[in-house]
């Protein structure tokens, strides 16, 4: 099929030219490039609003194989900038899908890249460091493309784009638990975790104040993932600091992240990040390994944590990162327990946010 398609190329900050040929939408996409390792799940990648704005480079050569299917979608808009592939495929095997992947892309905005070594890129950016790359028509003058690119200013205040303007239900059958979960660019599988523990959801923006959070009397609040910066979310952290010790508490990703900072822990962008679903992470007290599912380029600093009413709960078994926390009503990890499709050792930490509530409960 890559002979059909229009030569396109991607011009990497350090320098480099990689040749290909686009798939999805036929515009120009300047970025920031991460490589992401999971072998499937690239529509709930496409659909992550955690991953606004990347270039993501698949390192599991083939994708597009089983198409995009309607129910599977992690956002109602993808966010991402740009898919980067060693071989797409265009003609999908699987009952369910109702659109190929070009075809989602396309309709979406989404720009994909196929036919370059994807596996050189990725060394580059595992060696090197996350950088920016533009994808653009292959008849484009390199030296305007790097003029383009150094030109370029990172954006900030991410999470305010992708959160919802006004809340909105998820509702479950005889409800035990209500819980807010604060959307700094939440993943649908959250919500439907939630749903399936007995749990109404009410999903508020990420600039909700915790007097209106605490005006709904619910038995605990979940602070979701998101993308960029999470120091750039001023408002959510100063929630968090005001709903600690009123409810408990539960951070995923992003939202992890944001309850260190609201603590006075500090955080730092990382070489490359976490991304793909087969991160191994040891809980510190059992030294239990298991495997997860992550997407982030940000690391909470260990040293800051000392003098913080948190402590840790998981490390990263590869790099030695800060992966979890845990303090009086607070659990946060730093991967996702509801990384769909991916390893499901994590799933159980719903079980304690919700024994947490129960316990609050009893309590109250």
């Amino acid at each position: 099929m890559a002979e059909m398609r229009k030569q396109r190329m991607l011009v990497m900050e350090n320098g480099s030219v990689h040749y290909g040929y686009g798939f999805g939408s036929g515009k120009d996409c300047l970025c920031e490039l991460v490589f992401n390792t999971a072998v499937v799940g690239y529509q709930e990648l496409v659909t992550d609003p955690g991953c606004m704005g990347q270039g993501v480079v698949m390192t599991y050569p083939l994708i597009g194989n089983y198409g995009i299917t309607a129910e599977d979608n992690e956002s109602r808009m993808p966010a991402l900038g740009a898919l980067i592939v060693r071989e797409y495929c265009d003609e999908p095997s699987n009952f369910r899908y109702v659109q190929t992947l070009a075809e989602f892309m396309e309709d979406n905005g989404v720009v994909g890249l196929e036919g370059v070594d994807t596996r050189t890129i990725t060394q580059m950016i595992r060696d090197e460091g996350s950088q920016l790359g533009l994808i653009c028509d292959a008849d484009t003058a390199v030296e305007d493309a790097m003029a383009r690119i150094k030109a370029y200013e990172q954006p900030h205040d991410l999470i305010s784009q992708v959160s919802c303007k006004k809340k909105w239900y998820a509702r479950t059958p005889n409800p035990s638990y209500n819980v807010v979960a604060v959307d700094c660019g939440i993943k649908q599988n959250i919500v439907r975790l939630l749903n399936q523990c007995g749990c109404n959801v009410t999903v508020v923006p990420f600039d909700t104040p915790a007097e209106t959070i605490l005006s709904m009397k619910p038995d605990g609040v979940v602070i979701s993932n998101g993308p960029g910066d999470p120091r750039d979310a001023k408002a959510t952290i100063e929630t968090i600091r005001q709903l600690r010790g009123k409810l408990p508490l539960f951070g995923i990703s992003a939202g992890y992240q944001m309850i260190c900072l609201a603590a006075g822990a500090k955080v730092s962008k990382m070489k490359a990040g976490h991304h793909g679903g087969n991160q191994p992470v040891r809980e510190v007290k059992t030294g239990k390994v298991i495997i997860t599912s992550q997407g982030h380029s940000y690391v909470v600093d260990e040293a800051s944590l000392a003098d913080t009413v948190l402590t840790v709960s998981y490390k990263n078994v590869l790099d030695g990162t800060v992966e979890g926390v845990e303090g009086d009503k607070i659990i946060g990890v730093q991967f996702h327990p509801e990384g769909a499709p991916g390893p499901q050792d994590s799933d159980y930490l719903f079980k304690q946010f919700i024994d947490m509530m129960k316990e609050a409960s009893k309590n109250a």
